[in-house]
C-alpha cells in the first residue's frame, strides 16, 4: 500500500473527501497536540476543536509525552489518521525521539495509517527541521537541540506560513540546505501518495 501523508500550514482543506476518497468524518483521528506545550498562544487548538465539533469529526486528543513505544503502537492502531498539529518544533521532535513515535509511524504508514501534519507537524515529517528556524530564530526555545534530524517521512523540506516578506530569509536558507524545499501558503497542502506529490489549494506553487 502506498503511504499517504498530507502536509500543510494549517491542517485542513475545504473538502477532504477529495483527498481521502471518503468523508473525513468517517475516519477516526488521533489529534496529537504535544507541540502546543512549547508555546504560550493556544488559540489555534480552540479553533481546531471548534471545527472538529462543527464538522462531526471523530477524534481523540493525544499527548505523546510519557508514552512508551508499545503504548503508542497499541493506541495508534485504533485510528485511521494521526494529525500532528503545530506549536514548538524543537519540543515536538524531542518528544518524538524520546517516545519512539517516529518508529511507530514508520511501521504503521505502510499498513494504511494516514499522517497529517500542520506547521510543526509538517516540519518533523521532513529529513531535517532546519527550516523551522529560518523565519523564527528566537521565537521558540530550542530545547537544547543540536541534532536537527526529522522523521524523514518525505525526501524534501517543507516551509509553511509563506509571506512575500520572508523571501530573503527563505532564499538564504534554501541556498544552504542539502534538501529540496517546498513552500506552502496557509491555504495550501502537499498530498504525498507513495512517490507522487500533489500540491493542493488551487494556487501556483511558490518557487524562489
Amino acid at each position: 500500500m502506498n503511504q499517504l501523508l498530507l502536509l500543510s500550514s494549517q491542517g485542513f482543506l475545504a473538502d477532504h473527501s477529495q483527498v481521502f476518497h471518503k468523508p473525513f468524518k468517517d475516519l477516526k483521528m488521533a489529534y496529537v497536540t504535544t507541540a502546543s506545550k512549547g508555546v504560550s498562544d493556544l488559540s489555534y487548538l480552540d479553533r481546531a476543536r471548534k471545527l472538529f465539533r462543527e464538522q462531526g469529526y471523530q477524534y481523540e486528543e493525544m499527548d505523546i509525552d510519557g508514552k512508551t513505544e508499545d503504548e503508542l503502537r497499541h493506541t495508534l492502531k485504533k485510528f485511521d489518521v494521526v494529525f500532528v498539529t503545530g506549536g514548538s518544533t524543537p519540543y515536538l521532535i524531542r518528544s518524538i525521539r524520546g517516545t519512539g513515535f517516529d518508529k511507530v509511524i514508520k511501521e504503521l504508514l505502510p499498513k494504511g495509517l494516514i499522517y497529517m501534519g500542520a506547521s510543526a507537524g509538517s516540519y518533523v515529517a521532513c529529513p531535517s527541521i532546519e527550516m523551522s528556524f529560518w523565519q523564527h530564530q528566537d521565537k521558540y526555545d530550542h530545547c537544547g537541540l543540536t541534532d536537527l534530524q526529522g522523521m524523514n517521512l518525505v525526501p524534501f523540506l517543507v516551509s509553511v506560513h509563506y509571506k512575500p516578506a520572508y523571501d530573503p530569509i527563505l532564499k538564504a536558507g534554501i541556498a544552504k540546505s542539502d534538501y529540496p524545499v517546498r513552500i506552502l501558503k496557509d491555504d495550501q497542502a502537499l498530498l504525498i501518495q507513495g512517490e507522487k506529490v500533489t500540491l493542493l489549494g488551487g494556487q501556483p506553487e511558490i518557487r524562489l
